[in-house]
């Protein structure tokens, strides 16, 4: 089980947006070296962050802006928005257990309740956390350095 990168680079973006929306044209381009990865890639995140009421994208002098407060946003939203999982959940089953096994053909229903379980609880978790708790914790190493 791995969340994808996007998950991760979505957050790095709507942090760095919001670091540097005042003194900065954002671009993806300047994003993409903040993140270190190439700029299709930023493109990519980005469409889901303002498709998802996160980002507003600009041509020209205003560049990427926030759509709407840190403090609004939670994990939980961003880990939607990013398609980290689909409608069959978090956990992927190896899709032919060998039902003529006595595990192969119960390992489903033993395992089943407690994936869904462990999904949720990490989902209800995700929603207790902001991306404002993390420019915050940004903002406090860079203040530490400097």
């Amino acid at each position: 089980m791995q969340m994808t990168s996007q998950f991760t680079i979505a957050v790095h973006i709507l942090t760095a947006v919001d670091y540097f929306q005042s003194s900065e044209t954002v671009t993806s381009g300047f994003l993409a070296g903040s993140v270190g990865v190439n700029p299709v890639i930023i493109r990519t995140v980005m469409a889901k962050l303002k498709e998802a009421g996160m980002l507003t994208v600009s041509q020209g002098k205003s560049g990427i802006t926030l759509a709407r407060p840190l403090a609004e946003i939670t994990f939980y939203d961003i880990y939607r928005a990013v398609d980290c999982v689909d409608s069959t959940g978090l956990f992927h089953f190896h899709e032919k257990p060998n039902i003529d096994c006595p595990v192969g053909r119960n390992i489903h229903a033993a395992m089943d309740d407690r994936l869904r379980a462990v999904q949720s609880a990490m989902e209800a978790q995700m929603k207790t956390i902001t991306v404002a708790d993390v420019a915050g914790d940004v903002q406090k190493e860079i203040q530490a350095v400097q």
